[in-house]
């Protein structure tokens, strides 16, 4: 690794670095990701330079958000990698901390937030949203952004932090980022080179099937109709359906009938011992 980008491995460091960025008046954003970097990650780097002057990605696989049968020990880790893909892409500082540097042995705080938490994901993994919002809350303390950029492909999770952003007086904006997606549709994910070459053929149809139900809301047909036609299309392309829903695009609440308001349609499916998760816009005319 040369110099050409820091590669920065405390909070101390992070905030001298920062400080030094804005006492030339400039403005920071964050792009907080667990590494294994593809397109997605570089395209909120891209988005982040329209908000500000500096960018700062950090890497962390976070351990308070996994479960112990979780894939923590697994998780590709690709440090070197994602470090060269960060000074290509135009990264001004990569923070990669490791695990005692964000949790003291003596570490005794969660921050958590209610409400939209507890439902999708916060059904099928209790754990995780706590885990999330800890070390987002710290990273926005290490690094104190104007700006930080979260991907839309954990819809749920771009709530939960916009959500603990209002409810602290954070003092950050929240910028979404599109999906990226594969040119058969499949959405990026650092988890998806867990698929074996049959599984990758037939993961693209999540997204097929989603995009469908939402043209179908669209077109007046009603929720529960598109939802149980829905589920039996996925699973009868072979995978095991964890929850197919259509929800509200702020509140995350059910939604029943014809849908008039904004919405989404939000999945996770088991594909092989991948989990998978999309969601798609509605936006009724």
């Amino acid at each position: 690794m040369s110099n050409r980008l820091p590669l920065v491995r405390t909070a101390g460091e992070l905030r001298k670095t920062v400080q030094g960025w804005r006492k030339h008046g400039e403005k920071v954003a964050l792009v907080p990701t667990m590494g294994a970097l593809h397109e997605g990650h570089l395209s909120l780097i891209k988005l982040a330079k329209k908000y500000a002057d500096r960018v700062v990605v950090s890497v962390f696989v976070n351990p308070t958000q996994f479960a112990p049968h979780e894939d923590y020990n697994s998780y590709p880790r690709t440090e070197e990698q994602d470090w060269h893909k960060l000074a290509a892409g135009g990264a001004d500082a990569m923070y990669a901390p490791n695990v005692h540097e964000i949790y003291p042995g003596d570490f005794a705080t969660r921050v958590e937030v209610a409400g939209v938490t507890q439902t999708l994901e916060g059904i099928s993994r209790p754990h995780f949203f706590s885990g999330v919002t800890t070390i987002v809350a710290k990273l926005f303390l290490q690094c104190l952004p104007d700006v930080a950029l979260f991907g839309e492909k954990d819809y749920q999770q771009l709530l939960v932090i916009k959500r603990m952003v209002k409810d602290l007086n954070f003092p950050i904006v929240i910028v979404p980022g599109p999906i990226l997606r594969e040119p058969d549709g499949l959405a990026m994910s650092s988890r998806n080179v867990y698929l074996d070459a049959r599984e990758r053929g037939l993961a693209p149809q999540l997204h097929a099937v989603i995009k469908d139900m939402a043209f179908d809301l669209v077109a007046e047909r009603e929720v529960d109709e598109t939802l149980a036609q829905g589920v039996a299309r996925l699973e009868s392309a072979g995978f095991r359906v964890d929850y197919l829903e259509i929800r509200d695009a702020e509140t995350l609440l059910p939604l029943e009938g014809i849908v008039s308001q904004p919405a989404r349609v939000l999945a996770a499916v088991y594909l092989g011992r991948l989990r998978l998760i999309d969601n798609v816009a509605v936006v009724p005319e």
